[in-house]
């Protein structure tokens, strides 16, 4: 169980123009902002739920997860997670969690990944049996067989996220924190990760928080949704519900001949291509309408447009993911 109550971080970062003169002058005053990170953030998550963590860039996800994980000591506030407060009971804490960031390696650098997996086995004490165990699931089911014996430095960046998935979980923690963590991985590499989340969590119960920009991941993980921008909780509620409250949009794709689109309320032309034949006075376009399923049929709207033009083809599709995001940040002005 984790439990977040009323959760603040500031930090104190120096500013100054550039310049040589500008900078003997930072030596003898230093000029400080404050920046609000989080500012009172509550909520609370269940054993084995899988959460996604959402927001902006410099939103506050990232410092979340750190004082989740024990690294940051927040300015006011409650935290436990399995009856454990993370920055005051590190030792303990550490044992119960696991941790990826996307941007930054447990792995260490010049040796083969095998040999920081064995470090990883005597920090966290995990016995010998147990670690073999875990190595050898963990190595069939990410496909490790040919690097887990290869420097990391030597790695491609989807191979060294995969290992870093695959450190954090020998120890079989019941937290697992996953910033960015399918970041420069392939298609393929993408969806084996998924998968492989999706049957730990299936498995062992494993509570997940998911934070990343790429919303395949979210929707293919998680039902739960945390919405978090300038340092404040703006929304926290299920995928779906959320989906239908800012998806209600539906995309035409046309191509047509004729000589004009008149759209009514609830169609808005996104794109619209076209060339002019002067020999006939034709226009031969190609359009892009975003229809307000709340306002208008797609039957009503296919009906209005081939009666003005002669559509030659149109597809239809819903909104994806991404784009139910970007309505969500707007609503939300972040």
């Amino acid at each position: 169980m984790i439990q977040v109550e009323h959760i603040n971080k500031t930090f104190k970062v120096a500013r100054r123009n550039s310049g040589m003169s500008e900078a003997l002058k930072a030596l003898f005053h230093r000029e400080y902002d404050y920046v609000r990170a989080l500012d009172d953030i509550s909520f609370a998550i269940g054993d084995g739920e899988m959460v996604g963590y959402i927001g902006p860039n410099g939103a506050g996800k990232s410092s979340t997860i750190k004082i989740l994980s024990g690294i940051l000591t927040p300015d006011g506030g409650r935290c436990l997670i399995n009856g454990r407060i993370p920055w005051k009971n590190r030792i303990e804490h550490v044992r119960d969690i696991g941790v990826v960031f996307g941007q930054r390696s447990q792995l260490w650098w010049d040796v083969p990944v095998i040999d920081s997996f064995e470090l990883l086995r005597d920090i966290y004490s995990v016995p010998e049996h147990k670690f073999k165990e875990n190595l050898n699931e963990l190595v069939t089911l990410l496909n490790l067989q040919e690097i887990i014996r290869t420097p990391a430095r030597q790695l491609s960046l989807g191979q060294r996220m995969r290992c870093e998935i695959a450190a954090s979980l020998l120890h079989n923690p019941r937290v697992l924190f996953l910033d960015e963590p399918t970041i420069g991985l392939d298609a393929v590499s993408k969806i084996a990760v998924r998968n492989f989340i999706l049957d730990m969590n299936k498995r062992y119960k494993t509570t997940v928080i998911l934070t990343t920009h790429d919303m395949q991941d979210i929707e293919a993980l998680t039902k739960r949704i945390i919405l978090i921008g300038r340092g404040k909780i703006l929304m926290d509620g299920n995928l779906e519900d959320m989906k239908k409250q800012f998806g209600g949009y539906k995309k035409l794709i046309l191509e047509y001949s004729g000589k004009g689109l008149d759209l009514c309320e609830g169609m808005h032309i996104l794109s619209n291509d076209y060339s002019n034949d002067e020999k006939e006075q034709v226009i031969n376009g190609h359009a892009v309408i975003e229809l307000d399923s709340d306002n208008i049929l797609v039957s009503d709207a296919i009906a209005r447009l081939s009666s003005q033009v002669d559509l030659k083809d149109i597809s239809v599709s819903g909104s994806s993911i991404d784009e139910v995001v970007v309505r969500l940040y707007k609503q939300y002005e972040i």
